[in-house]
């Protein structure tokens, strides 16, 4: 975690440790599998070539992750000339925590949401749609501001995208194995392909089912852990409170297509762009409102206790 004033959370830096152990132990262990299944049909190679192009992913993810969650966004980075209030109010909240300032950008989509990326402090943006600045007042707006301010601090950020990249080579290799089965299964020299093939798939499969609750049950903590540090930066948890609830509120009255467009970056945005479902879930990204609310009313509590 980052030097800063936000409060520390050691459940969220050692379940961020586990999660990033746990998944470079899978990657390893179905790239050996892989060697293993494809010896035994004579090319071992293929698996090599997989745990290079899996590595590449990684490097991909890491050293892109702030231009791919802009472009899916649709969103422009803006200087203090063009939004100065939004910087204002960032110059503000940094330096209360005590951290270096990232880049501000600003999405044009009426859908009500922020989110926080980037490889590192000094590389990431956060950034808040038209919808938001529409939907919530100054105080409500420092309030999300802060959580996501504490993503970058925590540098879970960063985790998360790096830890996806199981995921997506496994997504990948899924599929690849698929038209492995088509093009493969019938060979005319007799070397029928399709059992490599299967088992490609099934290692493929566990792999991803593995890392995608890993990264749910990660995603569901580093929220409930943002809220609690932004919460206590701004002292005004009720705040915090006021604008999840008006963002929810606002986002059952999106229409669907318009929320479909934003799914990806669902795991990132300060709340989901999904309506009409229970979010008490495993695969959920996102604490439900209930227990985030819950938690900031006891932060409220506890600010509000005369002391001596």
């Amino acid at each position: 975690m980052a030097r800063t004033r936000f409060v520390g959370d050691a459940g969220l830096t050692a379940r961020m440790t586990l999660v990033m152990f746990l998944l470079g132990f899978l990657f390893v262990g179905l790239v050996a599998v892989l060697m293993g299944v494809f010896a035994q049909s004579g090319s071992p190679g293929i698996a090599l070539l997989i745990g290079v192009g899996g590595l590449g992913v990684v490097w991909w993810q890491w050293y892109s992750s702030d231009k791919v969650a802009m472009r899916a966004m649709g969103a422009r980075e803006v200087t203090p000339e063009q939004a100065p209030e939004l910087h204002g109010m960032i110059d503000r909240l940094c330096a209360m925590a005590d951290m270096p300032k990232p880049r501000v950008g600003i999405s044009d989509t009426h859908v009500p949401n922020a989110f926080a990326t980037g490889r590192s402090p000094e590389r990431a943006i956060v950034v808040v749609t038209t919808g938001i600045l529409r939907t919530l007042d100054a105080e409500e707006l420092e309030g999300v501001l802060a959580h996501e301010l504490s993503h970058v601090a925590h540098r879970d950020v960063l985790v998360m995208t790096v830890a996806s990249s199981a995921g997506i080579l496994a997504g990948m290799l899924a599929q690849g194995s698929r038209y492995g089965m088509f093009f493969g299964g019938n060979r005319r020299d007799g070397n029928n392909a399709l059992p490599v093939w299967l088992l490609v798939l099934l290692v493929s499969l566990v792999t991803y089912a593995i890392s995608f609750l890993l990264l749910k049950v990660l995603s569901r903590y580093r929220e409930l852990s943002a809220d609690r540090a932004g919460a206590y930066l701004t002292m005004k948890p009720q705040a915090l409170a006021s604008a999840l609830q008006k963002i929810t509120g606002e986002i059952n009255t999106i229409p669907e297509r318009d929320l479909r467009a934003s799914k990806s970056m669902n795991a990132f945005f300060i709340a989901p762009a999904i309506k009409g479902v229970s979010l008490k879930t495993l695969t959920s990204t996102h604490p439900s409102l209930e227990q985030r609310l819950e938690q900031l009313a006891k932060i409220q509590a506890e600010l509000g206790r005369p002391t001596g």
